[in-house]
Parts: C-alpha cells; structure tokens; sequence
C-alpha cells in the first residue's frame, strides 16, 4: 500500500480511534491527544486521498463509504506494525529466537548439557541447532555467521572474535578392559608410549591427534596414529578388540560400553572456551553466554575444591 508523504503513522491511528469511539472527542481522550488535533488530522486525510472519512453530526462520527473501505486497510497495516513490535520485542527478550551451537565432544554430561538445560528451561521457544565438528570448522562456520558461538580446546587468536575460557575437563585414555593399566586409578605418559592409538577423522580426532603429537614430542617421541574413518563407538569397539587405545573427554566416560575402562590421564586437562563473533548481536547467543558464564563460576569453584584432594589433579594441560 502507497502512502502520500504526508500521512503519518500516528494519523492512521486517530482514524481507528476516531472509527471505534465515533467520536473525535473520546478518540482523543483515548489516545491522550487533543479533540482538535484528531479533526484536523482527519481533515488533512480526508484532503490528501480526495474522499470524506466520516460523515459528521452532533452526536459524534460516522464512517462513510469511503471511510468504511480505508477502515480495512488501516485495520490490516496497525496489526501488521503491531505484529512486527511483538516480534522483535520477543526476540529482544529471548523469547523466541535460533541459536547455532558448535560443539566438539559429548553431550552425555558435563558442562553443556546442563547449560543447554539451564538455557532450555529460561527460553523454551527458542530454537536450538547443535552442530559437531572440529575447532577448524566451527571458527569457519563463525565467521561465516553458520554458528553463533562454538566450545571448542585452546581456540587461536583471531582478529574479530571474542574467547572466554568456562570450564576444563579431564582427558581419559580409552583401554581394553583385560590391559595392564586397567587397574591403576590414573595412567602416566611413559605407560603408554608403545601404545597404537585409534583417532578418528571426525571431530574430535583432528584436535586430539595434532595435540598428541605435540605432546609425544617433549618426550621426543613420535605417536603411533592409525587414524580410523569410524566414529567414537566403533572406535570403542576396536579398542576392546585389542588393536589400540584412545581418547576422550570427561563428559563422555559416562556411556557404557562392553570390553573397554576408561582412566584419567596424570595432570591433563582440556581447556574449553566459548568462542563467539563480535559483530553477533543475536539476543539468544548473548543470554546463553551469560548463563554460562553463571555455571563457569559454580562449576570451577566446586572443582578447585575437588582438585585440592586429587593426586592426579594439578599440572599442565594436554590441550595447551
């Protein structure tokens, strides 16, 4: 619908009002504007499209002809407007929304499921899309605006994304249930130097192999990769057939699976962070953000404390 310059939002709004109450007057009181300003708004409408708007008596208004068939129109374009200021307002407050999340290990436990539950029970209506992959990928996705914000080991630094570190996460090696080091509380690097390790080729198995390798060279050591085109489970299944070990994080020792332990490794933590965009403005990124900044505290606080009594618990990190 074309609207002459001179017609105003407002002047729309006199008309609806002045058509409900059938009267300048209580239209004006209605919207807390003058009697005369109404009319002479009016006025200028019914100048500016050619055609009166109301036949006028001394009672009040009516709606003519015209009148009746711009009523429809005018009805259409304040519910439109009205619509479109829910909306947005809904989105502002997180009410509705989508939000991408890059992730690159299990969401069986740990920090972000109870995060995603924390956020799912404050803002139900947003949609929430849970994206695998590797560190490489999610900060392509990011900057490619594919993903609002990703929790990924150690990210780089980067002009034009914001990182903030929430929580760590023990790093376990994944042995055959009848291995020797099956029965220790916790394994050391030397223990398993001689070790096959299966790595994956789907996330996580580009961040764990290059940081193995890394970390096999302070020992001036080189790793024996098999790298395996399988996922976690099938990789789980040939390390309880004996051709090799692996790694996983914390969070996703919680599964069960026939033939395998899963041990800590001595002092080796991976480092999460939240990586984001700082140009992001979506509302929902920036509420899931906050919330996770909330559990960071809590979560690393009830950790340290742990730490303190734990024998394997202080020294460097395997994903540094």
């Amino acid at each position: 619908m074309h609207f002459s310059p001179f017609i105003e939002f407002r002047h729309l709004r006199y008309f609806a009002a002045a058509s409900e109450h059938g009267s300048f007057r209580k239209a004006g009181e209605a919207l807390g504007v003058q009697e005369s300003t109404i009319s002479r708004r009016i006025r200028d409408l019914e100048d500016q499209m050619g055609a009166s708007l109301f036949h006028r008596h001394r009672s009040g208004v009516r709606l003519t002809f015209a009148g009746e068939r711009f009523l429809e129109h005018v009805c259409h374009v304040l519910e439109t407007v009205g619509e479109g200021v829910r909306n947005v307002a809904s989105i502002g407050k997180v009410e509705e929304g989508h939000l991408r999340i890059g992730k690159l290990f299990s969401l069986a436990s740990g920090f972000l499921p109870c995060l995603l539950q924390a956020f799912g029970e404050r803002h139900s209506g947003v949609q929430v899309d849970i994206i695998h992959g590797s560190s490489t990928e999610h900060m392509t996705a990011l900057r490619q605006f594919h993903l609002d914000i990703a929790f990924v080991p150690d990210p780089p630094a980067l002009r034009g994304f914001e990182s903030e570190y929430l929580w760590s996460e023990r790093l376990f090696v994944v042995l055959p249930s009848n291995h020797p080091l099956a029965a220790e509380d916790y394994v050391l690097w030397p223990a398993i130097m001689d070790e096959s390790f299966l790595i994956g080729s789907a996330a996580p198995g580009k961040d764990i192999r290059n940081r193995l390798i890394r970390r096999f060279a302070k020992f001036g050591r080189h790793a024996r990769i098999l790298q395996q085109s399988s996922g976690c489970e099938d990789i789980f299944s040939l390390v309880a057939l004996g051709r090799g070990v692996a790694f996983t994080s914390e969070a996703t020792t919680v599964a069960s699976a026939p033939g395998i332990v899963f041990r800590p490794m001595a002092n080796e933590f991976i480092h999460f962070n939240a990586v984001w965009l700082q140009r992001n403005d979506n509302p929902a990124f920036r509420r899931l953000l906050s919330i996770a900044r909330t559990i960071a505290k809590q979560t690393n606080d009830h950790n340290t404390r742990d730490n303190a009594r734990s024998p394997a618990a202080n020294g460097s990190g395997f994903f540094t």
